[in-house]
């Protein structure tokens, strides 16, 4: 069957369809990673998009369900150059194709990647249809047109209720703006006593669970469009140490004061390198996002730059300098590395330890503690220049 892809600039790619029939809109991005194309299409930060994968050979170690980043996809169509239907894996469960179909999602084969991934490299990521029908160009030009940008991918992504996945190490409250599995993974590897909430919990419904510490997920869209998370975040600050991946990052820095703004065509793949400023060490990274937080931004916000792209330059790493929290655009769970950045979940462990050592009191009973010494100061204080009288028994 055949399939067509129309970009918003009237470009026309016509192939090859598998996965399935039907139509499907959103922004087309491109990945270059070789392997991890089942990462991707479980990957929440990929929700509304149509992804192009830039290695031309796709599929030939089939899926498995172990290594999902999330139950389900959230992907809106799916771009390769060759589609492997008979895979080679001992591991393998099932063919793209057949996961594809079961969750309705719609793919093309055999057209020019490389042309399109110059298209989106030169123009930018821009809107686009994926469609099996009949429908003419001008009826798919229209419906291009009358797209909506979407704006609820976060909240589309979240967990609907909290969940735990106990243990008897330090607590950790996942905030899930879309997390991946392997953000959890790594914390319950690390003996973390892990509870996962909604992307609109309050700070006080966080204050209740009594964390030790606070991940701030990755997820899908603009920081921007959740600016009541950034809120949640600016209550917590100084209270309990904060580590945030990728969209977590970006509204870590916004919670401080900073700002974001779109990249041309985003950051997407296996193969991104980025310089840690204290060691001049280069790491390997895994990435997928199209927002980027503004270097210009940073001063007077108490953040300073931690991480650099060595392609662009754009920031991929901060850290608090009163506060213990810090952040990266960058996935350390995903090792690409493959492992070389997991130290920084253990880094976030030895936050909470040393937050915990200095603060022996829970955040809440140290702020009430603070406050009545405060308060029996200010007594003392107007006592003595004779502004209280106290009844004699």
């Amino acid at each position: 069957m055949q399939a067509r892809l129309l970009l918003e600039d009237g470009t026309l790619f016509t192939g090859k369809a598998f996965g399935s029939d039907g139509e499907s809109t959103g922004e087309v991005v491109f990945n270059t990673g070789i392997t991890g194309y089942q990462e991707v299409l479980s990957d929440p930060s990929y929700c509304g998009q149509i992804v192009t994968m830039t290695y031309p050979l796709i599929g030939n170690y089939g899926m498995t369900r172990d290594d999902f980043e999330s139950i389900r996809p959230f992907v809106n169509g799916f771009v390769v150059r060759r589609h492997e239907d008979i895979p080679s894996n001992w591991r393998s469960e099932y063919t793209v194709d057949s996961f594809l179909k079961e969750y309705g999602i719609p793919g093309i084969s055999e057209i020019d990647t490389r042309m399109l991934t110059r298209i989106l490299r030169h123009y930018g990521t821009m809107r686009g249809i994926l469609t099996t029908s009949n429908k003419s160009v001008g009826e798919l030009q229209e419906q291009l047109n009358a797209m909506t940008p979407v704006t609820d991918q976060v909240s589309r992504v979240s967990t609907k209720s909290i969940f735990h996945s106990p243990s008897f190490g330090e607590r950790v409250v996942v905030v899930d703006f879309g997390s991946k599995s392997g953000i959890i993974r790594d914390l319950v590897q690390r003996g973390c006593d892990v509870t996962v909430v909604p992307h609109d919990v309050t700070a006080d419904q966080i204050r209740r669970i009594n964390p030790d510490g606070i991940m701030l997920s990755n997820g899908p869209g603009d920081p921007k469009d959740v600016p009541y998370a950034a809120e949640m975040i600016r209550s917590l600050l100084g209270e309990y140490p904060i580590f945030g991946i990728c969209l977590g990052h970006q509204l870590l820095a916004l919670a401080c004061g900073a700002d974001s703004t779109k990249m041309k065509f985003g950051h997407r793949g296996g193969n991104h390198p980025v310089k840690d400023l204290s060691t001049g060490r280069c790491y390997i990274t895994s990435q997928n996002h199209g927002y980027t937080v503004l270097d210009e931004s940073i001063q007077g916000t108490g953040l300073e730059v931690t991480h650099i792209n060595n392609n662009d330059g754009t920031i991929e790493g901060l850290k608090h300098t009163k506060y213990p929290a810090f952040s990266v655009q960058y996935h350390p769970e995903a090792a690409p590395g493959p492992f070389d950045s997991s130290y920084l979940f253990d880094d976030f462990i030895a936050s909470i330890r040393e937050f915990k050592k200095n603060n022996p009191l829970p955040p809440r009973q140290a702020i009430m503690l603070a406050n009545s010494r405060a308060a029996q100061s200010g007594a003392q204080a107007a006592e003595s220049k004779g502004e209280l009288t106290y009844a004699k028994k």
